[in-house]
């Protein structure tokens, strides 16, 4: 039970794994935070407010469905094990 005491203390975060070495997320995230800076200093204080707001949403978005897709891919792990387990024990009878 080990991997799942570590899933339920923090200790193993999907998200930071599959991220860490990700040179692309890196640039994309490098280029998101240069645009972000040059839209902010053209926007009036209203724009920069309703910027915020959109995009606490998309970050919203973006947690709701990383956290589908990690659930979903949980499951068919899961569900993938199981079958293989199932016909191994059926290949034995």
């Amino acid at each position: 039970m080990k991997i799942l005491d570590d899933l339920w203390y923090g200790n193993v975060s999907p998200f930071e794994q599959c991220s860490q070495d990700n040179k692309r997320l890196k640039e994309l995230l490098s280029l998101m935070a240069r645009n972000r800076g040059e839209l902010g200093e053209t926007l009036t204080e209203k724009q920069k407010e309703a910027l915020e707001k959109f995009e606490d949403c998309m970050n919203e978005m973006h947690s709701v469905t990383e956290r589908d897709a990690f659930s979903y891919g949980f499951r068919l792990g899961v569900r993938l094990m199981a079958e293989a387990f199932l016909l191994s024990i059926c290949e034995e009878n």
